[in-house]
């Protein structure tokens, strides 16, 4: 009984954090992480003897809201995000929002690659923090709350955060499949 109790308060302090991180638009030098964020790209080091770029998105089969479903998800299995306040072309994920959002960066050449045929577009965008992932124009991060490849700890929260999927649809259609 004390465990469940002690994991539920853990809980309870950790979506506090990230309602505090993600109302915060301000940042602190160094970018959207802070002065003292870290960010690693989503593209691992070339494998000798590789004649194309190894691919960055990988796709899941993981629970979400009780279902199974497919996801995008990086090379180490961590499931990919988007926000819904995001444009085509601007994060709106800054300072602490970023700390518990790691962008998704790609530091290869040229366009993303996937391990499996998606129906959209994977592409970047560039700014000053480097080339972020973008599927069908949304920018796709990670979430510090998820530890462990196949989770989905970040679906759904604040109502602003979603799963990216195969068939997420093209940023300013009107329809996404999250919310």
């Amino acid at each position: 009984m004390f465990l469940k109790r002690a994991s539920l308060i853990a809980l309870s302090i950790l979506i506090v954090m990230l309602i505090a991180a993600c109302g915060s638009s301000t940042s602190s030098g160094g970018g959207p992480y802070g002065s003292s964020g870290s960010n690693s790209p989503a593209t691992p080091p070339p494998t000798s003897g590789s004649t194309s770029p190894p691919a960055v998105v990988h796709t899941a089969t993981v629970t979400v809201r009780g279902h199974a479903e497919i996801v995008l998800s990086d090379t180490r299995g961590l499931t990919l995000y988007y926000f819904t306040p995001d444009s085509a072309t601007q994060s709106a994920c800054t300072g602490s929002c970023a700390q518990a959002w790691p962008l998704f960066l790609f530091s290869g050449s040229g366009d993303p690659t996937s391990s499996t045929s998606l129906s959209g577009k994977l592409s970047v965008q560039m700014d000053a923090n480097g080339n972020q992932v973008e599927y069908n124009g949304h920018l796709l991060y990670t979430y510090s709350g998820d530890t462990a490849p196949s989770q989905t700890n970040g679906e759904g929260l604040l109502g602003k955060w979603f799963v990216a999927t195969p068939d997420l649809a093209v940023q300013g259609t009107g329809s996404t499949n999250g919310g």
